[in-house]
């Protein structure tokens, strides 16, 4: 394979329709069960990859070198082969930014419980320093250092005025789940959800019911595949080109909802 992605389970995903789009190149699928995965990466051959869950953290000790921001995050979605010497980049984080400005949800001064601290969270963690949010909670069913549970947060955090997902509760096919029970957050102002399919997830829906700015994850997923193609061919590529993306990807996962 020279371009793909690799992950444990990739039916949902429409990373091949985004980077066809992107760049004149076959964007392969590549699911991978834990078993396989390290016969995969140590034999090296792809031209240059991008990994989703389980893997973002799982790939970096099989890599040769880290960009200083995916060393800083500690998680890898984007992978170059050059002349067998693997280095590992992080887009979500620049796709995460994306997303935030182009929804105008705005962290700074703001609590933010985060829901989720696997490798898809770390960028998000990033990004939030980076724009100067207030306090990040981060919340898991199982409390951990630095972690509070879900009945902890509602109890003491329910002045939160940000939520973020992480974690892929809710996400296709089992889009009725949803991994928070809003009551408490009676002054919540936004709520994000970094999956991109569905549209809208359940935990979304509800925020907005309850008058939230809400943000799902398809402009995140685009904008980091943007950025993933520059580093794939070491090129630049307008950031103008993610919307019509974003739009001809959206309009595709409709036609199939309403089937």
């Amino acid at each position: 394979m020279q371009y793909g992605l690799i992950g444990e389970t990739l039916g949902h995903s429409y990373s091949k329709q985004i980077h066809e789009r992107l760049a004149n190149y076959i964007y392969e699928l590549h699911p991978l069960s834990r078993g396989e995965f390290p016969a995969f990466m140590e034999l090296h051959d792809f031209t240059a990859i991008n990994v989703t869950v389980p893997y973002k953290k799982a790939v970096i000790p099989y890599l040769d070198q880290l960009d200083p921001l995916a060393e800083r995050i500690g998680a890898v979605n984007t992978i170059v082969n050059r002349s067998g010497r693997l280095t590992g980049y992080n887009t979500d984080y620049f796709g995460f930014l994306y997303l935030l400005d182009r929804s105008g949800i705005h962290v700074s001064g703001k609590k933010v419980l985060v829901l989720g601290n696997g490798g898809a969270a770390q960028p998000v963690f990033a990004a939030l320093s980076e724009r100067g949010a207030e306090e990040t909670i981060v919340v898991k069913y199982r409390e951990e250092p630095g972690t509070v549970t879900y009945e902890t947060a509602a109890s003491l955090h329910a002045d939160t005025e940000i939520i973020i997902n992480t974690s892929p509760v809710g996400m296709f096919p089992n889009t009725d789940a949803t991994p928070i029970d809003l009551t408490p957050y009676r002054g919540l102002q936004a709520a994000v959800d970094i999956i991109a399919n569905p549209l809208e997830t359940r935990f979304l829906r509800e925020a907005r019911e309850r008058g939230a700015r809400t943000a799902g994850g398809l402009d995140m997923l685009v904008a980091q595949a943007k950025y993933a193609v520059e580093f794939f061919l070491d090129i630049k590529i307008a950031d103008e080109k993610i919307a019509p993306i974003r739009d001809e990807i959206a309009a595709l996962m409709q036609q199939k909802e309403n089937r």
